[in-house]
């Protein structure tokens, strides 16, 4: 979770500085969630995340090196420098991405899942996505299908309260997003999700029961985003106060300060975690800014397929329909 955290304040310096470019949406506040889920995965298990996906994409074991790159843009990128920050992907890793579209990782991780079920795969997909993807029709066509059919996919909404700037109660009649699923048959809880040793255990059973039913279940975890939901946000919607208390709760401070309490790691070990991330995210930096930029004569290379070649007789109907003859 450190590395995670520490990386991400990285990225928002480097956005400061225009470094990185576009748009950028942290994952500060939200680490407890895939730091607790993705570790019990196996290594053929598939993930689809949402365009909040650096903290997934590192838990889940992308090299900081590609991370950084493609966040820079440059072709030693996980996805060639084309995707940026919302499109990280990873072939090695499993790791099916983030995605711009909300909501739109649903529907991928419903067709992955079924795609094994057709197959006999041994395989689970897990799909992260925020609060405010239950309000498009993605949400309530990927859990129909997924009950419907059975299909192995671990569902986990990471519930922050405000989606892209609107708290949940101003746009859901129904606020307990968990409900929303059960409705659908699914097998559906809520976990706090700023507590890293809950998210593992619901996520341990969930997966376990997954592989022994075949069958989908859904996490709910209750969590909260420090930063603003992008770089553009001005987060007129929330006080700072609100900000400032929900950090004394954070999902690093909660289980560092459980961890030293119980003498379990000592401060200098802290010390030398973040010791070792911050010389990895240096080397991850230096690794962005050597890179390459892809040359302007391969833009349009991966926007397009081949174009078919062009017809070399008339279609027969095309001469009939200029024939006189047969229009009599």
């Amino acid at each position: 979770m450190i590395r995670v955290r520490r990386f991400e304040d990285k990225c928002a310096e480097l956005y400061t500085q225009e470094k990185i470019r576009g748009f950028l949406h942290l994952y500060d506040g939200e680490e407890a969630i895939s730091a607790g889920v993705i570790p019990v995965l196996g290594p053929r298990d598939r993930i689809v995340a949402t365009y909040r996906e650096h903290g997934h994409a590192l838990v889940r074991g992308v090299p900081m090196t590609k991370i950084m790159a493609e966040m820079y843009g440059k072709a030693e990128g996980s996805s060639g420098g084309r995707g940026g920050s919302m499109h990280i992907f990873d072939a090695d890793t499993n790791f099916y991405g983030g995605n711009a579209i909300v909501g739109g990782g649903l529907p991928l991780a419903t067709g992955l899942a079924l795609a094994d079920r057709m197959q006999g795969a041994d395989k689970v997909t897990t799909c992260f996505f925020g609060e405010g993807a239950v309000a498009e029709g993605e949400f309530h066509e990927a859990m129909n299908l997924a009950a419907l059919w059975s299909l192995p996919v671990l569902f986990v909404c990471e519930n922050n309260g405000y989606a892209m700037g609107s708290a949940l109660a101003r746009t859901e009649a129904e606020t307990d997003v968990h409900e929303k699923a059960a409705s659908y048959g699914l097998e559906a809880r809520q976990i706090d999700g700023m507590d890293v040793v809950a998210v593992e255990a619901a996520a341990r059973k969930a997966i376990g029961k997954i592989r022994e039913t075949g069958k989908p279940i859904f996490l709910e975890c209750k969590t909260y985003r420090f930063r603003a939901h992008s770089m553009f946000d001005a987060q007129i919607y929330r006080d700072k106060a609100e900000i400032e208390e929900w950090r004394k709760h954070g999902p690093i401070v909660r289980f560092q300060g459980w961890l030293l309490e119980n003498h379990l790691i000592h401060e200098k070990d802290v010390t030398q975690i973040e010791t070792d991330v911050d010389a990895e995210i240096a080397s991850a930096v230096a690794f962005a800014e050597d890179g390459t930029w892809e040359p302007v004569e391969r833009l349009s290379q991966h926007v397009l397929g081949p174009a078919p070649a062009p017809r070399s007789q008339r279609s027969p109907l095309a001469s009939l329909w200029k024939s006189p003859t047969a229009r009599r």
